[in-house]
């Protein structure tokens, strides 16, 4: 009886009394840029952005779904199947080893997630890269799926929209992976022939071969704040030419001051940015050019139109007008826009034409800097046939 009690009641009751609650690893998640702890639950009630920073921590692609489209609101497409391991690589564990445990840690075929859904009714097909299955890296299979997706979107007339997030091209399949480039470039061009819009949403971090091809091939190149956009990595560059570069080098508030890509979206307003995106390039309306009635000026802009139909913001070619200085002031200080001469098929590539067209370009530059000299010398470049001298300038 003792024996039953030491080794039967006391252990379970000792077990009741001192059992531990197992706490899940990403209970509390830390800021990478102030190190602040936020609750897993109310980071991802934020839709992965840290309330502080605003730092935009990376997303799966089924999370970034059923942000997009909303929890069951779309349909995976199938990936084309591929072979697993062509060139029977091994580095320090199998390919094939690789490609099981990515499989097991994110719960995906390969790296790209394709789902076609409405977008704010608006029909649309979604390519997803997921940086967990093997940092989100271009072989055959990702390769295959981007195809695969374009291919479906020309199917069902739908804009095509991805989001891009990778660390290049897989080095396990070698020249492979390297083909895959110019085959996405080619998907991405019967998009165009179909007259769908392409748009590229650049995540943290988009680099290597993905920018290389059809992650720079977007009709309208959005990116998140903080993304990293680039070939070779800042360390990399650093190293080569040994200086120190500039602050926020190769990311998305860089690459938007340098003309690289059109806008930088917070993640809170990227579905509400798309679904009128894709409003406007979807739309059948009349192109603004072929309206009736309206007051035009010499730069081709409409001065006489609401700011919102002057694309919402005060830029000119590119260039910001400053937050005190409109849009009709900057677009005053603006060249005006060329309009190119109309010219004849037969005329094209007339020896004739080229000569005499070098000719008035010639008289033009010569005439350009004869004014500058005179603005200089404070003379005109008139010679007075008396003194064949030049004439004083009035």
């Amino acid at each position: 009886m003792a024996n039953w009690i030491n080794n039967v009641v006391r252990p379970k009751i000792r077990s009741f009394l001192t059992t531990k609650r197992e706490v899940p690893d990403n209970l509390w998640v830390k800021c990478p840029e102030t190190g602040q702890m936020v609750f897993y639950k109310d980071l991802e009630a934020n839709q992965f952005v840290f309330p502080g920073s605003e730092y935009h921590e990376r997303m799966t692609a089924p999370q970034r779904l059923d942000h997009m489209l909303g929890e069951g609101n779309y349909t995976v497409v199938p990936n084309p199947p591929v072979a697993s391991d062509p060139l029977k690589f091994r580095d320090a564990k199998r390919y094939t080893d690789r490609i099981k445990d990515a499989k097991a840690k994110s719960q995906l075929d390969d790296a790209m997630v394709i789902a076609d859904g409405d977008l704010e009714g608006t029909a649309v097909v979604i390519a997803v890269q997921d940086f967990r299955f093997m940092a989100g890296s271009l072989g055959m299979a990702a390769g295959e799926a981007v195809i695969a997706g374009m291919e479906h979107a020309v199917a069902r007339k739908a804009p095509f929209i991805l989001f891009a997030a990778s660390g290049g091209a897989r080095m396990q399949e070698g020249i492979m992976s390297l083909m895959q480039m110019p085959r996405t470039t080619i998907a991405v061009q019967r998009l165009r022939e179909a007259g769908l819009p392409y748009i590229v949403v650049l995540t943290d971090p988009t680099t290597g071969g993905v920018t290389a091809s059809y992650a720079m091939l977007g009709d309208i190149q959005i990116a998140e704040p903080g993304a990293l956009i680039c070939f070779a990595g800042p360390r990399v560059i650093q190293q080569t030419i040994r200086e120190q570069l500039p602050d926020g080098f190769q990311r998305a508030e860089y690459l938007l001051a340098h003309g690289m890509i059109d806008m930088v979206v917070h993640r809170h307003q990227m579905r509400a940015t798309l679904a009128r995106v894709v409003r406007i390039l979807t739309s059948k309306g009349k192109p603004a050019t072929a309206a009736k009635g309206k007051a035009r000026t010499g730069t081709g802009v409409d001065k006489t139109a609401p700011a919102a139909e002057k694309n919402g913001r005060p830029y000119v070619n590119g260039s910001d007008a400053g937050p005190a200085q409109s849009l009709i002031a900057a677009e005053k200080s603006a060249a005006p826009v060329v309009v190119p001469e109309p010219v004849a098929e037969s005329e094209r590539f007339d020896p004739a034409r080229r000569a005499r067209d070098a000719i008035e370009a010639a008289a033009a530059t010569a005439k350009s800097v004869a004014a500058k000299a005179a603005s200089v010398t404070g003379v005109s470049g008139v010679t007075d046939p008396a003194t064949k001298k030049p004439a004083p300038k009035t």
